[in-house]
C-alpha cells in the first residue's frame, strides 16, 4: 500500500535529487564543452566535423543502454508482476527515443561532410532506425491501450523482442560491410582512440548522463503524481 506519507517521501527525495543533479550538470557541462570544442585536437582525416562524435557515440551508447535496461525490466516484470517496474520503463522510454532520435540525427550531420551523403541504408543505421521504432510502438502503446495490464503485457513483450537489435547494432560493423568504422573503444583489449578524443568523450557521456538523470527523474515524478490523481491504492 502506497500511503500519504510515502508519497510525500518519494517527492522529497526526488527533488533532493533533482536538485543535487543540476546543481553538477551545468559545471560538467562547461567542462565537457570545452574539452570537446576548444581543447579536443580536430581529426587529421576529418577535422573539425569529428567533434560532432562527441554527442552521436554518447547518444547511441544511452540509446542503447536505456532499451537494455527497459528489456531487462520486463523480464523482472514477467517474472514477478512488480508495477512499479512499468513505471520506471515509461519514464525511460522517452529518453531512449531521445537519444536514439538524438544519435540518427548527429550521424546524418557527421557522415555528410565524412561520406559525402546525409544518409545511407548500411547495417548499423538500418538497425539504429528499427530501434527508433520499438521505441515508438512501446510509447504509442502506454498512450493508446486503455487496460493497464493488457498495456503491461504488449510492452514487455515489445521490449524483450526489441532486445535482440541490440547485438545487431553492436557488432554490424562486424558481420557486414558498413561505411562505419570498428569499435575504437573497447572494453577488453587496447583501445585505438587517442586519449585526447578519449577523454572530451567520456566527459559529455557523463553529461549526457546527468542530463538522462534529470530527465528521468522529472518524468518518474510526473508519473506518481498521475498515479495519485487517479487515487489509485497500489503501483
Amino acid at each position: 500500500m502506497i500511503k500519504h506519507f510515502n508519497f510525500i517521501n518519494i517527492f522529497f527525495w526526488i527533488e533532493k535529487l533533482i536538485n543535487f543533479i543540476s546543481s553538477i550538470f551545468f559545471v560538467f557541462l562547461l567542462v565537457g564543452l570545452s574539452f570537446a570544442l576548444i581543447f579536443s585536437p580536430p581529426d587529421y582525416l576529418q577535422g573539425d566535423s569529428v567533434r560532432i562524435m562527441y554527442i552521436h557515440v554518447p547518444s547511441a551508447w544511452i540509446s542503447l543502454a536505456s532499451f537494455t535496461f527497459i528489456a531487462l525490466l520486463s523480464i523482472l516484470y514477467f517474472l514477478f508482476k512488480i508495477k512499479n517496474i512499468k513505471l520506471v520503463i515509461k519514464s525511460i522510454a522517452p529518453i531512449g527515443l531521445m537519444f536514439t532520435c538524438l544519435a540518427l540525427v548527429t550521424g546524418s550531420i557527421w557522415g555528410q561532410p565524412t561520406w559525402g551523403t546525409w544518409w545511407a541504408w548500411d547495417a548499423r543505421i538500418t538497425s539504429m532506425s528499427i530501434l527508433a521504432l520499438f521505441y515508438i510502438v512501446l510509447i504509442l502503446t502506454y498512450k493508446f491501450v486503455t487496460e493497464e495490464d493488457k498495456a503491461n503485457k504488449i510492452s514487455s513483450f515489445i521490449a524483450i523482442l526489441g532486445l535482440i537489435n541490440i547485438p545487431i547494432i553492436k557488432y554490424s560493423v562486424e558481420w557486414w560491410n558498413t561505411l562505419h568504422q570498428p569499435a575504437s573503444i573497447k572494453l577488453s583489449g587496447s583501445s585505438t582512440i587517442h586519449s585526447s578524443m578519449l577523454t572530451p568523450l567520456l566527459l559529455m557521456f557523463f553529461v549526457l548522463l546527468l542530463y538522462c538523470a534529470l530527465i528521468f527523474l522529472m518524468k518518474y515524478k510526473t508519473e506518481i503524481i498521475r498515479i495519485k490523481k487517479k487515487n489509485l491504492k497500489r503501483l
